[in-house]
């Protein structure tokens, strides 16, 4: 065989092979196919729209602000409200606070402060009241508690007390026990101060009968009265 012969041969060999190469069967990409899931699509679209929902009322919420009274100046207890004290704001009232509505300011004006009333406070409709404290037939005890003499218990206007007289400091002991109750007065927190610095004395204001103020003062200034709160009932 001739080299050229020898040449073609090889060359019809490496075309033959190449063709068959190129025509040979390709494999495909194994796709992974999802395998679609209609109950967990629908409730992702339920959860979606319960979102939506609960979004649109939190807004709305947000955007719903009430007209209500606040204070803008110290008031005491039992003094009369004026328009001077008392202000507006627009805010967004949870229904669990009470407060007195902005188109009821006309109705507190002219009662009177039944708790201290302190500026950027809310009124609430239990701060205030139409009757006076110290109502007539009545006198005002003012009663200096040491530290050691003031409950634990907070002392708040209309709480009812107990005023008790008892043996001067110094008095004579005989050693014999007494079957007599001492001797009581029954009265009302008006208002009470705040411990003063230094000695910690607080000023308790007590209404008690016209008939009786006069004997409470006296022990007040005896130092022989102790005050006790009494029972929510008034026993």
């Amino acid at each position: 065989m001739s080299k050229t012969q020898e040449r073609a041969d090889t060359a019809s060999s490496y075309t033959a092979l190449q063709q068959g190469q190129v025509a040979g069967p390709v494999t495909p990409r194994r796709v992974s196919a999802r395998r679609r899931r209609p109950g967990v699509i629908a409730l992702s679209l339920a959860l979606i729209a319960a979102g939506g929902a609960g979004a649109a009322v939190l807004l709305l919420q947000v955007g719903h602000r009430t007209e209500v009274v606040t204070v803008v100046r110290d008031v005491h207890v039992g003094q009369v409200l004026t328009e001077d004290d008392l202000g507006k704001a627009s805010i967004a009232l949870d229904p669990a606070v009470k407060a007195v509505r902005a188109d009821d300011l006309g109705a507190v004006v002219g009662k009177r402060a039944a708790v201290e009333l302190k500026p950027g406070s809310l009124l609430a409709p239990s701060q205030v009241t139409k009757d006076n404290l110290v109502k007539a037939g009545e006198q005002l005890v003012p009663i200096g508690l040491e530290p050691k003499q003031i409950p634990a218990t907070a002392l708040v206007p209309g709480q009812k007390v107990k005023l008790v007289h008892v043996p001067a400091q110094g008095a004579t002991d005989t050693g014999e026990k007494s079957d007599v109750a001492p001797q009581t007065i029954d009265g009302r927190v008006v208002k009470a101060s705040s411990a003063a610095p230094g000695t910690g004395i607080v000023v308790v204001d007590v209404a008690a009968s016209a008939t009786d103020g006069p004997t409470a003062a006296a022990w007040v200034a005896a130092g022989t009265l102790r005050l006790v709160l009494s029972a929510p009932d008034g026993s």
